[in-house]
Order: C-alpha cells, then sequence, then structure tokens
C-alpha cells in the first residue's frame, strides 16, 4: 500500500476521533482539518509500511478486560486512598515480559494501570518497573494474565503461562 493510500484510510478514524473528542463542534474543524492531516500522515510514516497482523477476536476479548479492570481498579484505588485510614505501602517491582512485538510491549505497559494498584514506571527491552500501592501485594498473576490478552491481539500466542498462572 502507498503512503498516500495509507494516509486517506487513516483520514476517516482520525476524523472520527476529531469529532467526537470536539464534541461535534463545526467550528473547531479550522483546528481538526490540520490536526486530523498530520495525525494521519504520522500514522503512515511510523506504519513503516509494515503489515500488521491483529486478531480482531483478540482485541475484542482484551476491551471486555480492559472495561472490567477499569472499574476494578478504579474502585480499587478510590478505596485505598478514601478510607478513614490510608491503606497504601509503595513500592515497585520488575515484570519480565515475554512480547517480542515493541508494540505489544507498549501496549502492555499502558495498560498495567489497569490494574489495581499499578502502574508501569519505566519499559527497557523486556523489563517492565512496576510501580505499586501496596508491596505486599504480588501482581505477577494479574500482569501475566493482562500479557496473554496483549499476545493475543498481536497473535503471539506462544507467550509462556508463569508458575504462579497455574
Amino acid at each position: 500500500m502507498t503512503r498516500f493510500l495509507r494516509v486517506i484510510t487513516a483520514l476517516f478514524p482520525f476524523a472520527v476521533l476529531w469529532w467526537l473528542l470536539a464534541d461535534g463542534d463545526k467550528g473547531s474543524w479550522m483546528i481538526g482539518i490540520p490536526a486530523v492531516l498530520a495525525a494521519s500522515w504520522a500514522a503512515s510514516a511510523l506504519g513503516g509500511g509494515v503489515r500488521r497482523n491483529i486478531s480482531l477476536r483478540g482485541l475484542l476479548r482484551f476491551v471486555s478486560l480492559f472495561l472490567w479492570e477499569s472499574l476494578r481498579g478504579g474502585l480499587d484505588v478510590a478505596g485505598r486512598t478514601l478510607a478513614p485510614r490510608v491503606r497504601i505501602d509503595p513500592g515497585f517491582t520488575v515484570y519480565r515480559t515475554h512480547l517480542k512485538n515493541p508494540g505489544a510491549r507498549l501496549l502492555l505497559a499502558n495498560s498495567m494501570c489497569l490494574l489495581p494498584g499499578t502502574l508501569a514506571a519505566d519499559l527497557h527491552n523486556d523489563q517492565i518497573e512496576v510501580h505499586m500501592l501496596d508491596a505486599a501485594i504480588d501482581p505477577q498473576t494479574e500482569l501475566g494474565r493482562l500479557e496473554r490478552a496483549v499476545a493475543k491481539i498481536y497473535r503471539e500466542d506462544d507467550t509462556p503461562q508463569r508458575d504462579s498462572d497455574q
């Protein structure tokens, strides 16, 4: 696919996103048109012409996990921080991912904030430094579940189960 065709293909989703963000305001298109064009060009340039092998089924499953974990994580953090006695004991741990695709690793790191009390603080190769609200809790099982969900999006189904997952 030529770069021009990739830009044209990206225009519609970015235009819809702009329309949603601007709440349908017609006057916003004075800024929106250049923004949509720039985003479409950047998406095609950064794509590098590499064919993405994304699983729609994996993506749909991830969205349901994303919604559930967003709710669960929000309730957990609210409960910990709004209680009469704040229940936090912050700390860090390192999570080693088996994902090979850099985009999959980035999605995993960015999605960690969904899980109750976790946040990716740094990503370097296959190591993700995870900040936790409660250092006494071992997040490895939940992070492994999240990693497998991301792996299914990118068709990296050979991501191993961890001992704590079995």
